[in-house]
């Protein structure tokens, strides 16, 4: 389904910074580029000039890299107008309703706060990809630092929307410990543990779990599957709202240390 060239570069302890590429038309993005280093590298190595960067939202290690590369490249940067203030070297801010096409791809904007008041996602409906930054994790979702539950249950809800063989592309190597959770509340769900077997096997060669698929992350992700029964018969929530679900996950993942 993809057209585009994706290319995972790991930073850090656990960030992956993607870049993406068409050899047809030379357009070259970082997303969420938490350092320069490994970006130059990689565009070095293969003769890219990088034309955009896109932040998801304004922690450092997203955005670290950006001034760099945008001195390096002359690139233009990309994020949400509710955090043009956190974002450095910032030219073009997106809104939900903003229509996007960068180089012939259209690129649709998700309003995903939760992890952050103006965390945004980067939809390539016809590429079939997903940068959802710290929204949306395989198997998991990011921590609410800024936002509400009410907030994180509608944006998670967006991602179940989108079709099944959607990349999800997050941010950081967080699936083996996500799962882990998982398994602790959602335990007779066979897809998980046929999951959790796979994980097992490619981290244990230091291989990335990620991408995953909206499909896969339906069948696993326990902050996707609110309405399961299983779940919520484990967190004696039967009749509770989604949102009132997904405090409590949270809350359980937050102090998780399995």
């Amino acid at each position: 389904m993809a057209t585009l060239e994706c290319v995972l570069l790991p930073v850090m302890s656990d960030n992956y910074i993607y870049l993406i590429h068409d050899a047809e038309t030379g357009f070259t993005a970082a997303i969420d580029p938490a350092e320069a280093d490994a970006v130059l590298e990689a565009c070095r190595a293969r003769n890219w000039a990088l034309t955009h960067i896109l932040n998801t939202h304004h922690h450092a290690d997203h955005v670290g890299g950006n001034l760099t590369l945008k001195d390096a490249f002359d690139c233009q940067i990309l994020g949400a107008a509710h955090d043009a203030a956190r974002i450095p070297g910032i030219d073009v801010e997106v809104r939900e309703d903003t229509p996007l096409t960068l180089n012939g791809h259209d690129v649709q904007i998700l309003n995903v706060p939760g992890h952050t008041t103006g965390h945004i996602a980067y939809y390539f409906p016809h590429d079939g990809y997903l940068f959802c930054g710290d929204a949306l994790f395989s198997m998991g979702c990011g921590r609410m630092f800024e936002g509400t539950p009410e907030q994180m249950t509608a944006s998670l809800a967006k991602f179940l929307q989108l079709p099944d063989d959607t990349l999800v592309c997050p941010a950081h190597e967080y699936t083996e410990a996500n799962g882990r959770f998982a398994l602790t509340v959602d335990a007779g769900n066979e897809a998980l543990q046929n999951r959790m077997e796979i994980v097992g096997l490619l981290r244990a060669r230091g291989d990335a779990t990620v991408p995953s698929s909206i499909g896969m992350e339906k069948a696993t992700n326990p902050f996707l599957r609110l309405d399961e029964p299983a779940i919520r018969a484990h967190l004696d929530m039967v009749d509770a709202a989604d949102f009132d679900v997904f405090r409590e996950l949270r809350h359980m993942k937050d102090h998780f240390r399995g």
